[in-house]
């Protein structure tokens, strides 16, 4: 049974910095692409990043490009969203998510998902 747990969310002014971590159990961490997605309160689930196996690629929707870097240490089976600049417009549940054959930016590709954890950010 695969398990993806986040940890790191929490309550910062804007302008300060989280870093999110999601830990993968039960599959071969190595082999799955790693995505962060988010669902802000009323709005649509919507892509943050993503990465692939071997940090290949990273990916971000264009409202965290040069804020946001997704990372991965596959020796620890865990995927990072480091967020910087942190805007109140960020506030959301960031969820992590996994698949063996993700398409960037496509959450019906992939196949696991984690519980979410809430970030607020206030102004």
């Amino acid at each position: 049974q695969v398990q993806l747990v986040e940890s790191g969310g929490g309550l910062v002014q804007a302008g300060g910095s989280l870093r999110l971590s999601c830990t993968v159990s039960g599959r071969t961490f190595s082999r799955l692409s790693m995505g962060w997605f988010r669902r802000a309160p009323g709005k649509e689930r919507e892509f943050v990043a993503a990465i692939g196996w071997s940090s290949d690629g990273p990916s971000y929707a264009d409202s965290v490009k040069g804020r946001f870097t997704i990372s991965r240490d596959n020796a620890k089976n865990t995927a990072y969203l480091q967020m910087n600049s942190l805007e109140p417009e960020d506030t959301a549940v960031y969820y992590c998510a996994a698949g063996l054959k993700a398409v960037i930016g496509a959450p019906w590709s992939y196949e696991y998902w984690g519980q979410g954890t809430q970030v607020t950010v206030s102004s």
